[in-house]
């Protein structure tokens, strides 16, 4: 009897992960379908894919925006789509919007310029993106904040780079293969440098034990820090900066801007360090992995240990 349910429940645990797949398949595949149809020459679909995932990322962070539950998380704000003088937002007419400096358009022919519409919304963006000298110029016009414009490039690179929405994947930051241990280190008190909080975990092991990049991103960071001596700073698609610290070196060949997935190594553990570069041994070898997420006006760390435990057992 316990043979078959536990059976039964290891069934029950794979197609509901199997099931999970599919539905986020359906899901990207469906925003995939818009982010190509008002994609073209100037304005390629992994920039509007990458807009559209930055609002994605920022509407549970915020009060001041409205979360959308739509496949599609993109919008553009009244005073963009009308314009900052048009009277009236309820009548959609294009000619009047554009009257009034507005970008919101009429792509569909339907005669409405609808700022709930997607197919109005995109194709609105892609044409606001392409009367710009570059992508980076339009970012910059329409967020007004330099790490918004650099979060966003790092997105469209990574969908760039790797040719898929589907960016998901996050591995353990150790390899398995070797001994180590960690626990909940989050909010303990350090001393070096002045009286700060602990902001990240501490993950020990032996010199030497290969560090791998949790998930997709961009090498953001690579060098010596006084605090975390050599470390890594990786920046992923959902606006999380994972930073690494008291490594011993790192991959041969790795350098700031590279693009790495999921389980590539990046380096190696060590206890570097708390003073000039090269300081080293002032305290026993682990990695600090830390995480910090950004909500379109601010930057701000988190306890990483819930995340680290879900990709220990993954």
């Amino acid at each position: 009897m316990k043979t078959i349910l536990a059976a039964t429940i290891s069934f029950l645990l794979f197609y509901s992960a199997a099931s999970a797949q599919d539905q986020r398949a359906t899901l990207l595949n469906e925003r995939l379908i818009y982010y190509s149809a008002y994609h073209h020459q100037g304005v390629p679909w992994y920039y509007l894919a990458a807009v559209d995932q930055f609002e994605r990322n920022i509407q549970p962070l915020r009060q001041d925006i409205e979360k959308k539950e739509s496949p599609l998380a993109l919008t553009i704000p009244d005073e963009r789509w009308f314009g900052p003088l048009h009277p009236d937002t309820s009548n959609l007419s294009p000619y009047f919007i554009k009257f009034f400096g507005g970008i919101g358009q009429d792509m569909n022919g339907d005669g409405k310029a609808d700022p709930t519409d997607p197919e109005d919304i995109f194709g609105s963006m892609a044409d606001y993106i392409n009367s710009y000298s570059s992508f980076k110029e339009a970012l910059k016009a329409y967020y007004e904040r330099k790490e918004s414009v650099s979060q966003i490039l790092t997105i469209a690179e990574l969908y760039q780079n790797f040719n898929t929405l589907d960016l998901y994947k996050h591995v353990f930051p150790l390899h398995k293969d070797y001994l180590y241990s960690y626990r909940s280190t989050w909010g303990g008190k350090r001393g070096w440098g002045g009286r700060r909080m602990h902001e990240g975990t501490d993950l020990f092991a032996g010199y030497g034990t290969p560090v791998l990049a949790t998930t997709f991103g961009k090498i953001e960071a690579l060098g010596w820090n006084d605090y975390g001596g050599w470390r890594v700073g990786l920046r992923d698609i959902h606006n999380v900066y994972h930073y690494y610290a008291h490594l011993s070196g790192f991959k041969k060949g790795l350098k700031q801007g590279d693009i790495v997935k999921a389980g590539d190594l990046l380096g190696y553990v060590g206890s570097s360090g708390y003073g000039k570069e090269g300081t080293s041994g002032k305290f026993p070898p682990h990695l600090h992995y830390g995480m910090y997420i950004d909500n379109g006006k601010n930057q701000w760390a988190y306890d990483p240990y819930p995340s680290l435990k879900r990709w220990e057992s993954s």
